[in-house]
């Protein structure tokens, strides 16, 4: 089984099942002894009903009470060697499916560390959850395949070729009738397997609305949206029921396809071999190895069509994650160095230019415009962008990494201290998060240097101070995974304590201060500027607490420039953008 610090390998990119036949290249000893094992073993179950066959005809027959009995210890020893082969069977294959599932874990969390800050740019949060809750089992149990299904095939050929020395009736019924089974259970694996690729979609746009409702309800109860969201989810719940009982429906035809046919086959197959021991041509020694023999092939094209339902559902969610690792992340063409002075920012497509050293406000209508402006500025999407005339995909990332971050007001905080939150690892400066070993005892905390003067001066101006003060173990106080333990709007104020205390050349902030009540925002406002002054500061907002205190205003229509200028200049001159201001200021107070 791969070990948790193994490289898991390049996977097969190519499509779902060429994804699931890599798993089975990672581990092809273990695959063959799985295999091997089945194999063997569902051949030694075709072997009792052959050494009951003998014990009749042999022993009990003719009443020769020593062949009747060696052929009953030989019955005996068979089965016993064949349930130790039953339990080194599921080991072996529970190993082959463990393995499956760590390998997938393993390349599906590298790829997303790859990926990076553009992971939540690329796939949603629900495509991620439902790949890492479902579809990582489902594929683990699809390998299923190589063990009892290539067990069926080899049990087939010889239960087939002990009937054929019987009868060769018998054999020619046997051989054409099983196909028939698996052929007519064949258009409704199809036919799940569309079902089931919908059903995941559906599943993962609901699981990123839980997530989303998880995050925001209590803001979303401050906004009065809370009914809104609540019916759409109600929607989207209902269409996945729906779509779930349509999975359920064709699953229930393929299970009862899977055990009713195969009964009615062994129904068939004894009426004709009880014909021909009544007329002579098998004895009944026979007959009942023929019932034997019949009743075991049940078992193998159960696995067929169980191994067929589970390879339909393994190779959607097999798609669901070579899809997943297809994103690339952004690659790094730049060979230029980046400006060695502070220098304009300029958006061609928005057209919007950041000039340095002044703090600079986007306001819009619809934030997410203003959200893709601060993208494309700080590289986190493919565009024209210049930096000192630049263009900014030409410069190395590293250098675009170490000068400019964009700081989104829900970015990822991983579990830990409160000043391992706050503070990046050596040689990360702009990372969004950190996360670090597991904090000491408190009272190994409350010997430790208090916080350095950079990380008190990025708390005061996020306005935090009162959040460290309020934790029972101040900066060495434990903070659950995207602080969850906090309020929103202090989750907020520590984000953007975070993000200045990177101190970037270029900070670009996405509503840092969305979720915080007017005076704790008037606050931020008024110690941003001066915190940053001399420095290149963008935020996105239509609050007037904020727009009051930049130096330039751009007023963004459909995500283009529409007006620039200072606040009041913008309220008195340009009619749209004051009824965008008076529309924030008639809005329902944010959280704290």
């Amino acid at each position: 089984m791969i070990d948790a610090y193994e490289d898991p390998g390049t996977p097969d990119r190519r499509g779902g099942w060429h994804y699931l036949w890599w798993l089975v290249r990672c581990q092809p000893g273990r695959s063959a002894l799985g295999a091997l094992i089945a194999s063997v073993w569902m051949v030694l179950l075709a072997a009792t009903p052959y050494l009951m066959a003998k014990a009749i005809d042999e022993g009990l027959e003719p009443g020769d009470l020593g062949m009747l009995t060696l052929w009953a210890t030989a019955l005996f020893l068979v089965g016993a060697f064949n349930a130790w082969l039953g339990i080194m069977r599921h080991r072996t294959m529970t190993r082959v499916r463990m393995d499956a599932n760590f390998r997938t874990v393993k390349v599906v969390v590298g790829h997303a560390v790859r990926l990076g800050a553009a992971l939540s740019r690329r796939a949603g949060a629900g495509e991620v959850v439902t790949i890492g809750v479902g579809d990582v089992q489902t594929i683990a149990s699809a390998l299923t395949v190589v063990g009892p299904g290539v067990g069926a095939v080899i049990a087939y050929l010889v239960v087939a070729g002990l009937l054929l020395s019987i009868s060769p009736v018998i054999a020619a019924v046997v051989l054409l009738g099983m196909p028939v089974i698996v052929g007519l259970v064949g258009p409704f694996l199809t036919r799940l397997q569309g079902a089931e690729t919908e059903y995941r979609e559906r599943q993962g746009i609901l699981t990123a609305r839980i997530a989303d409702l998880a995050g925001g309800l209590r803001v979303l109860n401050g906004l009065g949206g809370k009914g809104l969201f609540a019916d759409a989810f109600r929607r989207d719940s209902q269409r996945l029921r729906e779509q779930g009982y349509r999975v359920g429906a064709v699953t229930s035809w393929v299970q009862a396809l899977g055990v009713g046919l195969p009964t009615l086959f062994l129904a068939v197959v004894t009426w004709l071999a009880a014909r021909l021991a009544a007329q002579g041509h098998i004895s009944i020694g026979e007959l009942v190895s023929v019932y034997g023999y019949v009743a075991v092939l049940v078992g193998p094209v159960a696995f067929w069509v169980e191994c067929g339902y589970m390879l339909s559902r393994g190779v959607v969610a097999a798609r669901r994650v070579v899809r997943f690792l297809s994103l690339e992340p952004m690659a790094d063409r730049g060979t230029r160095d980046a400006p060695a002075e502070p220098s304009v920012l300029h958006d061609p497509e928005s057209g919007v230019r950041v000039l340095p050293g002044r703090l600079t406000a986007l306001a819009g209508a619809r934030p997410a415009d203003a959200a893709e402006i601060l993208d494309r500025l700080g590289r986190y999407a493919p565009s024209r962008a210049t930096w000192g005339g630049v263009p900014l995909d030409e410069i190395r990332l590293p250098q675009v990494r170490e000068r400019i971050l964009v700081a989104d007001h829900e970015a990822e905080v991983f579990a830990g201290t409160l000043r391992e939150v706050l503070t990046p690892p050596r040689g990360a400066r702009n990372c969004a998060t950190s996360h670090s070993a597991p904090a000491p005892a408190p009272a190994a905390r409350q010997s430790e240097a208090p916080p350095p003067a950079h990380l008190t001066q990025a708390l005061h101006t996020a306005a935090a101070e009162d959040i460290v003060q309020a934790l029972p173990d101040g900066l060495d106080s434990p903070v659950d995974a995207n602080a969850r333990n906090l309020s929103g709007g202090q989750r907020q104020r520590i984000r953007l304590a975070r993000a200045l205390a990177a101190d970037p050349e270029v900070l670009l902030a996405i509503e840092p201060t969305s979720a915080l009540d007017a005076h704790t925002e008037a606050r931020v406002a008024t110690r941003l500027r001066e915190a940053r002054r001399g420095r290149t500061t963008v935020v996105t907002t239509t609050s007037p607490l904020v727009l009051a205190h930049a130096d330039t205003v751009i007023h963004l229509v459909d995500g283009q420039v529409a007006a620039i200028g200072t606040h009041h200049e913008l309220l008195d001159g340009d009619p749209a953008y004051r009824a965008l201001v008076a529309r924030d200021t008639d809005a329902e107070e944010p959280v704290r």
